[in-house]
């Protein structure tokens, strides 16, 4: 199949997934793009270098229910994000706003409003890989519109509910499971691990435990020359950072990155990127956290509205932020890796 063929049939995809999915579009089709909706805080002035003078954090969509995941598509010139309680992945460009693009995520009846999907990358081939809640699955979603399973289980134990994930240069995949998918958290009698891991996923489909004393590990990142591996921990009780040297694609020496137990904005330590020169763009408390590779705190970026996830796109000096009910993003003074 050439290549256009492959684009022409995720495009009718799209389509199809979204007319069988339901009523549930109040958060597609155009939406006139809100300017300066946010705020910036400089911590300290080295700030200012990553800061255009005339920085405008845009609002470009509204109307979902808990944005998560976003990963630009380079390909077709758009972004894709999950909206996990709403059950749906959206995507938006700038000629046609946000639309449906797979609707529903889980197909199958649940009480839990979390079974949609969380975080997503992109595949060197160009293929949507999905961190599912409902199915507690990684997957990747084919050019005939299918999901293959890349991974479910550990030691035959079935996953929590796959969460975030970052890529190595080797083809490694990284990712984070802890329990929000599940309806009674680390309580619920469907979970089959004790614990809440952090994985790696070979090219060929072999899973490693890396992690398992991260009490609920989310957001996940590798630092610019791959020799820290960032993970946010999410618990409301021990909001921080984490930072272990890579070595081998094996992960230890854990630390505490940066600690935000002392924040009473609404928010956690949460999704995160990094740009080509180190620094980490965390969503946390209030907004997105800026940190040097030192752990020194920078500035935040403050959406209207608290954000869980960000993600490089455009020329790669744009950063997409998920953030509750919206979709947002401002253009900066530097740039990251897009999958």
């Amino acid at each position: 199949m050439t290549c256009l063929k492959k684009l022409l049939s995720i495009l009718l995809l799209g389509t199809a997934i979204t007319a069988c999915g339901g009523d549930n579009n109040s958060a597609s089709g155009q939406f006139e793009i809100v300017d300066n909706a946010g705020t910036i805080e400089q911590v300290d002035p080295r700030f200012a270098a990553l800061i255009p003078g005339d920085v405008n954090i845009q609002k470009l969509a509204e109307g979902f229910m808990f944005t998560e995941g976003p990963v630009w598509d380079r390909r077709n010139n758009q972004l894709y994000f999950s909206d996990v309680r709403g059950n749906a992945i959206y995507s938006w460009s700038e000629a046609n706003g946000a639309a449906p693009f797979i609707q529903p995520v889980y197909e199958e009846e649940s009480a839990h409003p979390s079974v949609g999907s969380n975080g997503l990358t992109l595949d060197s081939e160009g293929r949507l890989i999905l961190m599912e809640h409902g199915y507690r699955r990684v997957s990747r979603l084919e050019t005939d519109g299918s999901r293959t399973s890349l991974v479910d289980n550990y030691r035959e134990m079935r996953l929590n509910s796959p969460n975030d994930v970052a890529w190595h240069s080797n083809g490694w995949m990284y990712f984070t499971d802890p329990s929000y998918g599940l309806e009674g958290l680390e309580d619920d009698p469907a979970r089959e691990l004790d614990y809440n891991g952090i994985y790696r996923l070979s090219p060929d489909g072999e899973i490693q435990l890396l992690e398992r004393n991260q009490t609920r590990p989310n957001g996940i990142a590798f630092s610019a020359d791959e020799q820290t591996l960032y993970v946010a921990n999410s618990d409301a009780n021990n909001k921080v950072w984490y930072a272990y040297s890579v070595l081998h694609g094996i992960i230890g020496n854990p630390r505490v990155f940066y600690d935000v137990n002392d924040q009473t904005a609404t928010g956690a330590a949460d999704g995160m990127k990094v740009d080509v020169n180190g620094n980490i763009f965390a969503t946390g408390p209030g907004g997105v956290w800026v940190f040097d590779t030192e752990g020194t705190h920078l500035g935040t970026i403050k959406p209207d509205e608290v954000p869980a996830n960000v993600a490089w796109g455009d020329d790669g000096s744009t950063l997409y932020m998920t953030a509750r009910t919206g979709l947002y993003r401002v253009r900066l003074n530097t740039s990251g890796e897009i999958p």
